[in-house]
């Protein structure tokens, strides 16, 4: 039997293993690593992060990303040389923070990688009925796993699709395990290129759950600071976008999209809300307004869609029912470090809305840690039942790649 099998059959029944999350999102701009322990699998999940660290991008990395990702035509031979460098370059970076962490490589058990995301092609996006949904992430597992020397899962939005789903949101997997309360609804909201969020009742009801992608998060600003203010990769601390005003007839021509108005649960990405995206709202104006106005704009336009998603979704839970459902809500992702999102979020929802820090999860974390957990579930065999709901499959996901 080759080693490494019969490793994964030991760790399979261990009290613990220590995997390593990886997570580089639709943002580009860095890697997220996080070393995790974990003890048991599905609901009786004990996790404990050991170390974190986001691993900024260099600006000639990021714009050979660029150059490939989220466009319907790209340069097919960049785009499997980066497939090859990608695994390879994630693999130094693991190697880089083990060093600084003083941990051996012996002692890391698993990595899950969740790659690279360049492109995303739900149905509702391509509108070809004869063509799947499909999504492809690069950064090869198989490069990852030999350069390290540690068994790498990888590649896990492929079972999502093939078993119904349209390939994201996954937050809803490690959500569900790692946040659920007994006695608490929560949305655990995730802001990051694009935002998402999972509904979780009390209880713990599976078959209750629910994740959706909602739209914009950070993706429109970070393009629109990053092409007008070069030497910006943000709009750190909104203080751009505090100095304008919302243009009402720009923030109306933005929300006029058909996917605001699918069902639940739905997918989306850059390939959709972008700048040309902005450019063809801008043009219904007819006019141009300053960059701080637009700015202004398109964070009240993240805001505005998130907060009517939340509360399409909560209507949709309160039918036949005579009192309002309370909940609470947690955020991860970037765009919890925008004070003016924030705000906006709260007055429209008319919350205080709280992070995942207070449920022991650092939130500039949690999507690392939850692709580490997606990796622990599928080498322990656990299987969650969510049911037979369209969008949330019950598989285990993840594809292994071997050292030798």
């Amino acid at each position: 039997m080759n080693p490494y099998l019969k490793k994964l059959y030991e760790l399979s029944l261990a009290p613990s293993r220590i995997i390593i999350g990886l997570m580089s999102g639709t943002s580009l701009d860095g890697l997220d690593v996080a070393l995790c322990q974990f003890e048991g699998s599905g609901l009786a999940t004990k996790i404990k992060v050991l170390q974190f660290k986001t691993i900024p991008y260099p600006s000639t990395f990021k714009e050979e990303l660029k150059s490939i990702s989220f466009k319907e035509q790209v340069d097919l031979q960049k785009l499997t040389l980066l497939n090859a460098y990608i695994g390879t370059y994630h693999a130094e970076l693991v190697l880089q923070c083990l060093r600084e962490w003083g941990v051996q490589v012996e002692e890391v058990d698993v990595i899950a990688s969740h790659g690279q995301t360049i492109f995303h092609a739900p149905i509702t996006k391509h509108q070809k009925s004869c063509w799947p949904n499909a999504t492809l992430q690069i950064g090869d597992g198989d490069h990852l796993a030999v350069k390290t020397g540690v068994i790498t899962l990888s590649d896990f939005r492929q079972k999502h699709i093939a078993a119904g789903g349209e390939g994201a949101p996954l937050a809803v997997y490690g959500d569900y395990l790692i946040f659920s309360s007994p006695d608490e609804n929560r949305i655990l909201l995730n802001i990051g290129g694009i935002a998402n969020f999972t509904y979780l009742p009390s209880g713990k009801s599976a078959d209750q759950v629910f994740s959706t992608d909602v739209g914009p998060g950070n993706t429109m600003m970070d393009q629109y600071v990053q092409l007008h203010y070069p030497d910006l990769a943000y709009d750190k601390d909104a203080l751009l976008a505090s100095a304008g005003q919302v243009h009402p007839e720009l923030l109306a021509a933005l929300v006029d999209e058909p996917f605001f108005d699918l069902p639940f649960p739905k997918t989306t990405g850059p390939e959709l809300f972008n700048l040309q995206y902005l450019d063809q709202a801008l043009a219904k104006l007819g006019v141009k307004p300053k960059h701080e106005d637009v700015l202004a704009t398109l964070c009240e336009y993240t805001a505005t869609t998130i907060a009517a998603a939340v509360e399409r979704a909560m209507r949709s839970l309160n039918l036949n029912q005579d009192q309002t459902l309370a909940f609470e809500i947690y955020i991860s992702g970037g765009g919890m470090h925008n004070p003016l999102l924030l705000q906006k979020l709260e007055e429209l929802l008319h919350k205080k809305i709280r992070n995942t820090s207070e449920l022991d999860v650092d939130p500039d974390a949690k999507e690392a840690v939850l692709f580490a957990l997606l990796a622990n579930e599928c080498i322990t065999g656990g299987r969650l039942d969510f049911g037979s709901r369209p969008g949330l499959p019950s598989v285990l996901m993840g594809k292994i790649s071997l050292p030798a």
